[in-house]
């Protein structure tokens, strides 16, 4: 049955509208929609014995399975190292349907102060910049059902794994390199916020801080777009505070 107007190419813009799937993806797969997919012999088992067949909700389950942090950090890496280059400033790319955009600084401080500048942050410290924008938006979360920024964090300079930092979770930490929060605020799809500091020299050091975001279908989309222009404000004016506070006599 052929559909008027809703051509193989117009399906794939359609799908990458709504689903986290790019239409460079949904093309060839929608295309191959009109090959008769269903196997009728056992020819292909002969000519590759070693491949076990999977059934549908297994192969389902491992294909969801990507967005775990293992698998998903090594696509974030290739894809961000791949696109505009390490020393850009800023980099904004998508990468198996997921956002990544990135700002990178050179800090004059050793990578143990600059760590100890993001690994702060939350609770009563804040978030450094615009801060009244971080409650007006875990006020908005608590309306909405979410856990706002009532949690604040456990200690006031140590993270662990599995804290909450306001409406973040930890979900990876390695001193004075890495810090990466998963939010558990209300949004349509998933996103993590990334600081990762390089040593350069003794005394020099690269910041680097990535908003990754896995948008759930148009809603998603739609949230990341709009919202953009100010968390370009935010975050930009979020990684110059963390450098400057790296560079301070007392951080050292």
């Amino acid at each position: 049955m052929r559909v008027p107007v809703l051509t193989p190419r117009l399906s794939s813009y359609w799908v990458h509208l709504v689903t986290p799937v790019p239409a460079v993806i949904a093309g060839p797969l929608i295309q191959g929609l009109r090959n008769d997919v269903v196997a009728r012999n056992d020819s292909a088992r002969e000519v590759f014995p070693q491949i076990k067949p999977l059934d549908y909700a297994t192969a389902v389950r491992l294909a969801l399975a990507n967005l775990d942090t293992g698998h998903v950090e090594t696509a974030w890496t290739d894809a961000l190292s791949s696109s505009q280059g390490d020393a850009a400033p800023v980099i904004l790319t998508t990468h198996e349907g997921i956002i990544l955009e990135r700002r990178q600084r050179v800090v004059r401080a050793s990578p143990e102060a600059t760590y100890r500048s993001f690994a702060r942050l939350g609770g009563r410290t804040g978030w450094l910049y615009m801060n009244w924008a971080w409650r007006i938006r875990g006020f908005v979360d608590r309306l909405v059902g979410g856990v706002g920024l009532r949690r604040g964090r456990r200690d006031p300079q140590e993270v662990r794994v599995g804290d909450a930092v306001d409406f973040w979770r930890v979900e990876a930490v390695e001193p004075n390199r890495l810090l990466r929060l998963r939010a558990e605020m209300k949004v349509p799809g998933r996103a993590w916020l990334e600081f990762r500091v390089e040593p350069i020299d003794t005394s020099t050091s690269r910041l680097s801080q990535t908003a990754f975001f896995a948008p759930r279908g148009l809603t998603g989309l739609l949230y990341w777009y709009i919202l953009y222009p100010i968390h370009t404000v935010i975050f930009s004016g979020l990684a110059k505070k963390l450098g400057r506070m790296a560079e301070k006599p007392a951080a050292m």
